[in-house]
């Protein structure tokens, strides 16, 4: 067995883990970042994808007079605009439309979203604006008839390629990152503190990691990870399902999402723009964590249903992807209570034995998160940590408006190593939407042979296909086609068709053993 010696072991690759570790190479520390599965794998990939407050949650905030939720939305607002300078060509802003059936309902949300830009402060993005019915049949001709609407802005990102650019800005920096990986065991002192963390690849292989803290930073699976570490842990997480699906239709030809403000059983819904589709979600369904990422019959029935209410003459959506993910919730302190009304605040836990845990929270908030749990770490090292230090993300200039001065430039670059293809303008921005500033180092790099596009509904190329596999931890073809590029997310059935070229990519990487070999892709996209 391999020894190594850390000062943190982080348990889990997802948002909140690769934040910690992002946070704490920073700062000075010797970090290892162990994986079970695919770096985002599990619901850091299955967002809405969006940067946001959170609208309902502001509502909540007034109708219940909890100064919690209204915390969060500040929080996540704050952290929205962060995103949005930090990462622009990963996050944009995204206009949205709340429908309105009368003049004192359109009163009544200009009002609540007029103080949900306040909230914002200095890292506003916008200011809200009534739509009159006569703009709204514009903006989104196929829906039905309204009063109006009110219009706000928020974020729409990528989230699996931002938790990956986070995990590998981390390993550039001397995080030790392993995917594939899962802690087996944890092992104390005499005094019952934690000093070390035993992983396993699929193969048997089992590394030891001598640390002196280590984070729980697992999401659904972090009751386990505490139980690992002490068997008397309570549990402490309530998973809530979140299902989406991608219709083939655009029913937001300009740009302009649109929030179904209540439900029937009071959920919000997203109907936003999508690749040149439309997205569709969120259910919020109580369930197994187990079954957290598959989007059931009902589930997708229901939003079809709220489709066909509000879209009337798409009466035959047409479904090109669908997919699930688990949102782990806190599990409150009473019974029966409704998960779409639990606050999606994180809490960082440290047990006895010196496991830390950050549990809950939500996307959007995955800094503030980190830097609560690096206060914990701090508390369990017994000293303060150093100030952090710059490390740019990966794919980002130096600062935001050199991040967009050298897009603008990198533009010209890339239609000289692009072929001269129809999608050429498309491939670019697929491109840099995904790579940033690594976008032209990584198509020099390939042969001009491997740089043509692959489909019309997201312009990869082979060079990226093998960029994921050589440099981004992808071993299987959900990895490639799900999370290093989003064609599986938006038509599954066009990638189903790369899917055999994805294989023999990464048969031929030597990087794949029998115990790690891919499966193929499933409908629910697992990982």
């Amino acid at each position: 067995m391999n020894d190594h010696n850390v000062d943190l072991v982080v348990i889990g690759a997802g948002a909140s883990g690769a934040s910690v570790a992002y946070e704490a190479v920073r700062r000075g520390l010797s970090v290892a970042l162990l994986e079970a599965g695919d770096i985002g794998g599990g619901t850091s990939s299955r967002s809405t994808k969006l940067l946001h407050g959170g609208v309902r949650y502001l509502e909540l905030a007034f109708k219940t007079l909890d100064l919690a939720q209204l915390n969060l939305v500040r929080e996540a607002l704050l952290e929205r605009g962060h995103w949005l300078e930090q990462a622009p060509f990963l996050a944009r802003r995204l206009e949205l439309a709340l429908p309105t059936k009368t003049l004192c309902g359109q009163a009544y949300y200009r009002i609540g979203l007029g103080l949900y830009d306040a909230l914002a402060g200095r890292q506003g993005i916008g200011s809200s604006r009534l739509l009159s019915s006569h703009q709204l049949d514009e903006a989104l001709p196929q829906l039905k008839r309204c009063q109006g609407a009110v219009a706000y802005k928020d974020g729409q990102f990528d989230d699996a390629r931002l938790n990956l650019l986070l995990a590998l800005t981390a390993q550039r920096a001397g995080a030790q990152l392993r995917t594939r990986c899962k802690v087996v065991g944890l092992e104390r002192n005499g005094a019952g503190r934690l000093v070390a963390a035993i992983s396993e690849t699929g193969d048997g292989t089992q590394e030891r990691w001598t640390t002196r803290v280590v984070v729980n930073a697992t999401g659904l699976g972090a009751d386990a990870v505490r139980r690992l570490a002490d068997p008397a842990s309570p549990a402490r997480m309530l998973t809530s399902r979140g299902s989406h699906i991608v219709l083939k239709q655009n029913l937001c030809p300009q740009g302009l999402g649109l929030l179904v403000p209540s439900t029937a059983d009071g959920r919000v819904l997203f109907m936003l723009p999508f690749f040149g589709r439309t997205l569709v979600g969120t259910t919020d369904e109580a369930c197994d964590p187990n079954l957290a990422s598959s989007c059931t019959a009902d589930e997708e029935s229901y939003l079809l249903n709220y489709v066909r209410e509000w879209f009337p003459g798409c009466a035959e959506p047409q479904v090109t992807s669908r997919w699930a993910g688990g949102r782990p919730l806190l599990k409150p302190p009473g019974e029966g209570l409704n998960s779409s009304r639990v606050v999606r605040e994180h809490e960082v836990e440290t047990l006895p034995c010196g496991l830390v845990s950050v549990m809950g929270g939500k996307w959007t908030t995955c800094r503030p998160m980190a830097l609560d749990t690096l206060a914990a770490v701090e508390q369990q090292l017994g000293q303060p940590l150093p100030s952090p230090k710059a490390v740019v993300l990966l794919g980002s200039g130096a600062t935001p408006t050199a991040t967009r001065d050298e897009l603008e430039t990198q533009t010209n670059q890339l239609e000289t190593l692009l072929p001269n293809t129809p999608q050429r303008a498309a491939q670019i921005e697929h491109l840099q939407g995904s790579h940033g500033l690594q976008a032209v180092p990584m198509i020099e790099a390939a042969d001009p042979e491997k740089r043509a596009p692959l489909s019309d509904v997201i312009p990869l190329c082979e060079a990226e296909i093998s960029h994921a596999i050589q440099s981004e931890h992808a071993r299987s073809s959900t990895d490639v086609l799900a999370r290093r590029c989003r064609l599986a997310m938006v038509d599954f059935a066009e990638a189903q068709r790369l899917e055999p070229l994805v294989e023999t990519y990464l048969a031929q990487s030597g990087l794949v053993s029998g115990a790690t070999s891919t499966s193929p892709m499933s409908h629910q996209l697992n990982p």
